[in-house]
């Protein structure tokens, strides 16, 4: 019976196998596994049986029953008898041969069974394998692929074999005339060889070690000649590389004599097939393996066959392996192996094979020649030892060329050739140089997107690799030590190794470090033996210069610190202790720096001091001229490098400073005036530094060697040598005389101040003005060449800072101060005023900011027209246009904004200077004088300026004034009223210095009447915080600025000017002038509060102009003194105001709003007029029924009445004003009942057809400020109402829970109410008893609206226990049950929901009331008016919630009743039922103990549909399951699946269901083995189930159950019930539900 009924399981499963589905068939596949593990040998021969019985059954369907058979037979191949191997392997033999076409898959899979059964029975699969392997008759295909696999799968097992089946397959290969039978052939011989050679290798282990080569070489050779004869010719190509990959491993079984006798045959053609095969690896790894056969005979055959094999195998290297093809990468590595075994033989032959082509104009001959190279230097090192000399010398060529690929392959060349030796030998030191210059190959600044096949790399990727080459051989190989040191620093200096700098100090460091390890620090650098060496002065001079762009070439500056430091003894003895503390310092400095975040000036400061205490270290004068010198030679090298060249003047001018040899110092001196390059501006900055920092110690010798060199023949020479060429003499003499000008300038700033101002006027002036001047026919002539100028302009403010800053500076009388004040005036007269093209004017203001404070004083005359040209240059100038700049050259308009920034600060400091002369009223009254008609310019960009220079100088007024006397400021006023009007500019900028200049005045005033400078007066104070608000036009700022600049000059003038004032504004209401129109709103409404009382009649007409003026002039000022206005009316006149208001058109207007936003000012009128406001909102009807047309087939509809909404949007725009708050708090109680009963009545209500179209064009000509639906309009005031009331907390809290909008949908809105009323109780507890009292009379309102929202607010209170506290929870609960029996069903389902809300409002009470509540519940669940379950739903949620908290003997009696009543819903269709019924079952389970039997009878009932609806669609469900089974569990006794259920079914974990249902089964069959057969009953009802998951859980549910049953209980089960059901269910449409019947119908073993 055992036997039948797992057999009738496999074939369920086999007969699924024509299922479509691929998990499906994965699963079958596993489940016939599974069996298998169970009962191997019986699953194997029912799968026997089934496929002879089905003979039919199409080849995809046997292939997984195959499968299934392999998996068995490897899982279980030591367990297996004899008898059912020979089944096994009976039937996989047929099936694999059943048909005599190839049909791979099903094929496949018989021949695996066969090579799995193979690894035990090799005998027996043998024996049944060969009677299909008979001589003479060609064998099926996979019979051939079977022998090949288990050939390979089962080494020693098989061989033996080999030597007959070879005997009886070589007649065969005659016979075979299609492709893949000679295909399979070719595969066999291929793993025959191999195997052969693994058993071979492995004789110490083989069964029979007297195995020999010998035994297969005849047979081996015999098939050779067939494959190589007959086949390799065949048009095929599949066949023919078949062909060629069995051959490489037959080479090494054939008789020596016949291979060497093949060879010049074989090695023909297999390389003719290159060829006919694009792809090629194939053959390049038999042509290895043949080649290594070869070799490994000794055959003399080869020579013969070389050129012929070079010749082919070179080009396979040439053509470039493509990265994305892992066969082309394979086929180049087996080739290079073919070069290395014919190197290895013949050395000679293939160098001379390969140097030429080197030569090779080819590019690709070229690289992939050096490749070789590169191999067989690497892989032949003892038979390339001898060619060292000859391979270097042949290297000569490529070394120069230009091509990437090349360089790069020489780069991996000379890499390899490091590591074996050849740069020890004469020519190393070129390959060397080489590596050098490709490491100084200039860096692309954006290099091309370079496409995947780009037949060229990029120079940056040359550079890389050889950066990276050289530090490796630096570093790993130490062979190179004394090739690369000191070689490597012949490359330091020269320039155009420049780019190779960082890599090269970085070696040179590391070696060096490395020798001083050695213990060679004082014999570092051995000059004696290395002449081309640079010296130490030259070392010294390339690295501190380069140093001076520390972040250039990839830190170029930081590797060149550290070489200097690590040779500093090779420099000079002395500088040991120096260099050791110094370097590592400016090392750090760098570091800790970026490029943006070095100051360069700093760096080089650094740098320059770090040279002087080097000098002052050495104290060698020799030394000093020897480094100088060296200096002045490497000037020329550095054109090309403007920055750096600058440096080294300055370090030669440091350097000359510290030589001791006069002579010297001017010849070199006058050497740097002969050879500099005047026309580049870095170069004469540099030069005119040198000379500076030379005069410090030089002061006499510079301005000799200036003076002489102008008098010089070589000055004139130049002269006349440019005269020569007409257009370039001018300006190359202009450049020659700017740039000793410069040095003048910078002798000045330098030099001595004791030794230099004596010779100011005497020599530097006068000479400066000479080169400046040129008489043409005696008559003076000025220079219009721009450099000159601006050389002119900066030397001589250098010379007036050194006068300034001279140590006798104050008894300096600069006689010739005038003349140059009115040099630079000159100047800047003669910019163009269209434009800012140069930076003459800032340079010459700058020079002019110096040079006023030397004395004497400059004249009036020359004062005034001083200042009139530097403003009119200045502020004149038209504005800057960024986007048309920027259009035309981005870099450009850059520069000119900067120019202008800096030209206004010069502009600034000029005038400063000038009014520190004459700090006083007077003097500040005059620079104004000058500065007023360009304040009250009408172009803007000139107020701009002017305001923003008098802010600055006004600052600088106040900070530099010290007030001995009290004395009258007498032109405050006039000053005043300059910027006051400048307050409210069109322009910001101006908006803000204006505020800045009053703000300054004022506290100059308060100076000037004795207040200390640090005194802060509140309401000046006040003037500069708003300043913020200036930023943006916003009128209401510039009205509390205008207001407070009023209020002071209240203070300051008489009042009747203010009133004067005021009258001329109010005529300018709608004027545009900001400041009058602000000055007539204050005086109206100034007007209405003195004679307001009379004006009762006229108060609707000046409302109504109001609204007008309003409506003309829609400004923020405007609309700020209007509500004012009203508000005063109010005050006086309130009924009137108010019925005025009402009567405008709905929906408001902005100007309505404001006017009604304006009464909220004072509470007790605010007051008054909210409760006219309440009464108007309670006297009408809030809606009237509207018949539709019954013909259009619509209903009545409700539309809202007038008055109540007109009084209801009042009521919005007053409490949406902040002052409202003390009298909405006052009416409170009122407001929120009459405005929620409001609300209650607008849901779904619908505006009158005349405000519809009227709201349809306010928002079509702009935005309305409000909705005006009835509902929204209310949702929105009781939520302004409630924020005013204090209560913003319960606004907050009903927003963010979705509360408003749920209140305005006609289907939600009593969840909305009750969101309210929640967020009340929680944070509004103490406003409820006032409110609940006036609501109660409304639950027997007449519509059915209010009855709905007080029910539903009253629902929601009894879940709080503020109700409790409040004594109000008798009232309400009364209420509620009164309302069980009302007409509408919602308002009976809410009534339930509060009494429920009662167990988590106040528990404690719900004992007292409980047989009440009880009943309330029961009857509710048996509500008989109740169609779509609403209140029975209800009525389950609320007795879950009670039952925590009645007595026991109030709920036992209706226990089982409830049980029973509600089990029907577990399975409804609607979620809410679903979750509610199963919550409350377990919460029911509490009470179980005095019915503990029969309530245990319920849970069983219940506990498979509980288990399954884990997998319920509805997350709510799954959530209520998990928790009904946490309470059933104590209930079960069994501890395990209590546990189980406790820990696996928290709320907050995830369940990994099949995992848990395994476990739930376990327990259950060792707790309840009885419930086996109702168990699995009750889980076949679920096999009709709706829901997918749980159509698929519940088979896996018995899955599991028989998984875990023991067998004496297995007799329970109705099997073949059991079966037919899974059957069925296996036809499931969803393939995840079949998945799980196979799965089960697998298990099913372990009841059989």
């Amino acid at each position: 019976m055992t036997e039948s009924r797992i057999k009738r399981l496999a074939t369920t499963l086999m007969d699924a196998t024509t299922d479509k589905d691929p998990l499906v068939q994965e699963q079958i596949y596993n489940a016939l596994c599974y069996l298998g593990e169970s009962e191997p040998e019986e699953i194997l021969n029912s799968c026997d049986e089934y496929l002879r019985q089905h003979d039919k059954l199409g080849y995809p369907h046997r292939v997984i029953i195959l499968k299934a058979m392999e998996t068995v037979v490897k899982n279980n191949i030591a367990l297996l008898d004899k008898s059912t191997a020979k089944v096994v392997i009976f039937l996989a033999s047929n099936e694999m041969t059943k048909s005599k076409e190839v049909i791979r898959d099903w094929q496949q899979a018989a021949s695996n069974v066969l090579v799995a059964v193979g690894q035990r029975f090799i005998n027996k699969v043998m024996e049944e394998v060969l009677t299909k392997f008979q001589p003479g008759i060609l064998p099926h295909y996979f019979v051939m692929q079977t022998f090949a696999n288990l050939s390979v799968s089962n080494v020693f097992g098989m061989v033996p074999f080999l030597n007959s089946i070879l005997g009886t397959m070589l007649p065969m290969l005659g016979m075979a005339k299609q492709d893949h039978m000679k295909s399979v052939f070719c595969y066999a011989l291929q793993h025959f060889s191999e195997s052969i050679q693994e058993y071979l290798a492995n004789l110490d282990k083989a069964p029979d070690p007297t195995v020999r080569k010998d035994t297969f070489s005849n047979e081996i050779f015999s098939a050779y000649e067939v494959l190589f004869n007959s086949w390799l010719q065949h048009r095929e190509a599949k066949l023919r590389l078949a062909v060629v990959e069995a051959m490489g491993p037959m080479s090494y079984l054939m008789p020596s004599e016949k291979l060497e006798e093949q060879l010049p045959k074989l090695i023909p053609g297999i390389l003719t097939l290159y060829k006919k095969h694009t792809e090629a690896f194939y053959i390049s790894k038999s042509l290895c393996q043949i080649l290594e056969a070869s070799v490994n005979i000794g055959s003399r055959s080869l020579d013969v066959q070389l050129d012929s094999l070079l010749g082919t195998l070179h080009p396979q290297i040439c053509a470039p392996a493509d990265p994305s093809v892992p066969l082309t990468v394979k086929n180049h590595t087996e080739v290079l192996r073919c070069f290395t075994v014919l190197a290895c033989s013949f050395p000679d032959r293939v160098l001379a094979f390969l140097l030429p082509k080197l030569e090779s104009s080819n590019e690709r001959t070229r690289v992939g020649t050096l490749l070789i190279m590169r191999q067989i230097i690497n892989s032949a090192p003892s038979q390339m030892e001898i060619k060292k000399p000859f391979i270097l010398s042949s290297m000569k060529l490529p070394l120069q060329d230009s091509n990437n690929k090349v360089k790069r392959a020489v780069v991996q060349v000379i890499s390899a050739m490091a590591h074996h030796g050849y740069l020890e030998q004469p020519g190393g030191e070129a390959m060397m140089e080489f590596l050098v210059r490709q490491c100084a190959l200039p860096s692309d600044a954006q290099p091309k997107k370079q496409p995947p096949d780009a037949d060229d790399l990029t120079s940056d990727s040359v550079q890389s690799i050889s950066v990276n080459t050289l530090f490796l051989l630096s570093t790993t190989v130490d062979r190179m030590n004394n090739v690369l040191w000191p070689y490597l620093l012949e490359f330091v200096t020269p320039i155009q190794f420049t780019n190779a700098l960082t890599p090269l100090c970085k070696s040179l460091m590391y070696l060096a470090m490395k020798k001083q390890e050695e213990g060679e620090n004082a014999s570092l650098i051995r000059y004696d033996l290395n002449a081309n060496l640079p010296s130490p002065y030259a070392l010294t001079t390339r690295l501190l210069v380069v140093s001076s762009q520390p972040y250039a070439g990839d830190c170029r500056g930081m590797a060149a610190l550290r070489l200097l430091n690590v040779l500093h003894y090779s420099v000079h003895p002395a500088l040991d202790q120096l260099w050791s503390k110094q370097v590592p310092l400016l090392v750090e400095h760098i570091e800790e720096n970026t490029e943006k975040s070095l100051c360069q000036k700093e760096w080089e400061e650094k740098l320059l001091l770090f040279l002087q205490e080097t000098l002052a270290a050495v104290s060698d004068n020799t030394w000093i001229c020897h480094f100088v010198t060296e200096m002045c030679r490497q000037l020329n090298s550095y054109n090309g490098f403007p920055l750096e060249k600058n440096f080294l003047y300055k370090c030669i001018g440091t350097t000359l400073g510290a030589c001791a040899s006069k002579d010297l110092v001017q010849k070199q001196l006058q050497e740097l005036l002969e050879t500099a390059r005047y026309h580049e501006e870095a170069e004469r900055e540099g030069l005119a530094s040198c000379f500076g920092i030379c005069a410090i110690n030089h002061l006499e010798e510079t301005l000799a060697k200036l003076e002489e060199f102008v008098r010089s023949d070589v000055f004139k020479k130049s002269v006349g040598l440019f005269s020569i060429f007409k257009d370039r003499s001018d300006n190359e003499v202009e450049k020659i005389k700017s740039t000793l000008i410069l040095c003048y300038g910078y002798v000045a700033v330098y030099a001595p101040k004791e030794l230099v101002l004596s010779r100011i006027e005497a020599d530097i002036l006068k000479n400066i003005f000479q080169y400046f001047n040129t008489k043409v026919l005696g008559i003076k002539v000025e220079t219009k060449d721009l450099t000159l100028k601006l050389c002119l302009i900066r030397s001589i403010c250098m010379i007036s800072q050194a006068i300034y800053n001279g140590v006798k500076c104050g008894d300096f009388i600069f006689s010739r101060k005038a003349e140059l004040v009115a040099q630079m005036v000159e100047f800047i007269k003669a910019e163009p005023l269209e434009a800012m093209r140069t930076p003459v004017r800032q340079r010459a203001m700058i020079t002019c900011t110096y040079l006023v404070v030397l004395e004497p004083h400059l004249s009036d005359p020359d004062r005034t027209e001083l200042i009139d040209t530097c403003l009119a240059s200045v502020l004149a100038l038209p504005p800057l246009e960024p986007g048309k700049e920027r259009d035309e050259n981005g870099g450009d308009a850059l520069h000119k904004e900067m120019l202008y920034g800096d030209t206004i600060s010069a502009l600034k400091d000029l005038l400063k200077s000038l009014l520190q002369r004459n700090l006083t009223p007077h003097g500040l009254q005059d620079m104004f004088a000058h500065l007023g008609p360009w304040i009250k310019s009408n172009k803007e960009h000139e107020r701009q300026r002017a305001v923003e220079v008098s802010a600055a100088l006004l600052d600088f007024y106040l900070s530099k004034l010290n007030v001995s006397t009290v004395i009258p400021f007498y032109n405050l006023g006039v000053l005043i009223a300059l910027f006051s009007p400048r307050c409210s500019d069109s322009l910001a900028g101006v908006r803000q210095h204006a505020v800045d200049c009053v703000y300054c005045l004022l506290y100059i005033q308060l100076c000037y009447e004795g207040f200390a400078r640090d005194h802060r007066d509140e309401m000046v104070e006040g003037l500069k915080a708003l300043k913020k608000g200036l930023e943006e036009p916003n009128f209401t700022v510039l009205f509390h600025t205008c207001n407070n600049i009023a209020m002071v000059i209240g203070k300051r003038v008489p009042p009747d000017q203010l009133m004067s004032l005021l009258l001329a504004m109010f005529e300018g209401l709608a004027d545009p002038d900001k400041n009058c129109s602000r000055a007539a709103t204050v005086m109206i409404n100034s007007l209405l509060k003195e004679r307001g009382g009379v004006l009762q009649e006229k108060v609707p007409d000046i409302m109504s102009i109001i609204h007008s003026k309003l409506e003309e002039v829609d400004e923020e000022h405007i609309r700020k003194a209007a509500q004012q206005t009203v508000y005063i009316l109010a005050s006086q006149h309130k009924s009137v105001v108010v019925s005025s208001l009402l009567g405008s058109a709905l929906p408001f207007d902005s100007h309505t709003c404001a006017m009604w936003r304006s009464l909220a000012t004072e509470p007790t009128l605010t007051s008054q007029i909210l409760e006219q406001l309440l009464e108007k909102v309670n006297r009408d009807v809030p809606y009237k029924e509207s018949k539709g047309f019954p013909l259009l087939g619509s209903g009545s509809e409700r539309v809202a009445t007038p008055l109540p909404l007109a009084a209801t949007c009042a009521l919005y725009e007053i409490m949406s004003a902040p002052e409202s708050g003390a009298a909405v708090l006052g009416l409170y109680p009122p407001l929120f009942v009459t405005l929620l009963l409001r609300l209650s009545c607008t849901v779904g209500v619908q505006l009158p057809k005349n405000l519809q179209s009227r709201e349809r064009r306010s928002s079509s000509h702009g935005p309305a400020p409000r909705s005006l639906h009835p509902c929204s309009c209310a949702v929105e005031t009781l939520k302004v109402m409630l924020a005013r009331g204090g209560s913003e907390e319960v606004t907050r809290a009903v927003g963010s829970a979705g509360g408003w909008e749920l209140m305005a949908s006609p289907e939600r809105h009593h969840d909305g109410i009750a969101v309210l009323a929640g967020a009340m109780a929680r944070h509004a507890g103490p406003r409820l008893p006032l409110i609940v009292k006036n609501l109660i009379p409304t639950l027997n309102s007449v519509f059915d609206s209010q009855r709905i929202t007080t029910t539903a607010f009253f629902a929601e209170l009894l879940n709080s226990n503020v109700v409790n506290d409040l004594i109000l929870l008798e009232t309400i609960m009364d209420n509620m049950m009164g309302r069980q029996k009302d007409a509408c069903t919602l308002v009976r389902m809410l009534a339930l929901r509060g009494l429920g809300n009662i167990a988590s409002g106040s528990p404690e009470k719900v004992r007292k009331h409980g047989a009440k509540l009880l009943a309330s519940m029961v009857n509710g669940m048996d509500d008989k008016d109740d169609p779509h379950n609403l209140v029975a739903l209800e009525a389950m949620s609320s007795l879950s919630k009670l039952l925590d908290h009645v007595e026991e003997r109030d709920i036992h009696s209706m226990l089982l009743h409830i049980a029973i009543r509600i089990r029907p819903f577990f399975d409804s269709e609607q979620p809410d039922l679903r979750q509610s019924s199963i919550v409350l079952f377990g919460n029911l389970t509490k009470f179980s103990e005095g019915n503990c039997e029969v309530f245990f009878e319920q849970i069983l009932n219940a506990l498979v549909t509980l288990l399954l609806h884990l997998q319920d669609p509805k997350p709510a469900v799954v959530k209520a399951c998990k928790f009904a089974l946490r309470m059933c569990g104590p209930n079960m006794g069994c501890e395990g699946l209590c546990d189980m259920f406790l820990n696996h079914l928290r709320e907050d974990r995830s369940l990994h269901y099949g995992e848990f249902m395994n476990n739930v089964c376990k327990h259950l069959m060792q707790s309840y083995p009885e419930m086996l057969n109702r168990l699995i009953t009750t889980n076949l009802f679920y096999f009709k189930s709706n829901w997918v998951d749980i159509r698929a859980a519940a088979p896996m549910f018995i899955g599991f159950l028989v998984l875990h049953v023991d067998e004496d209980q297995c007799q329970q089960v109705d099997l073949d019930q059991l079966i037919s059901a899974l059957n069925l269910l296996l036809k499931d449409p969803v393939p995840a539900v079949r998945v799980k019947v196979a799965e089960t119908l697998g298990r099913l073993v372990r009841i059989l």
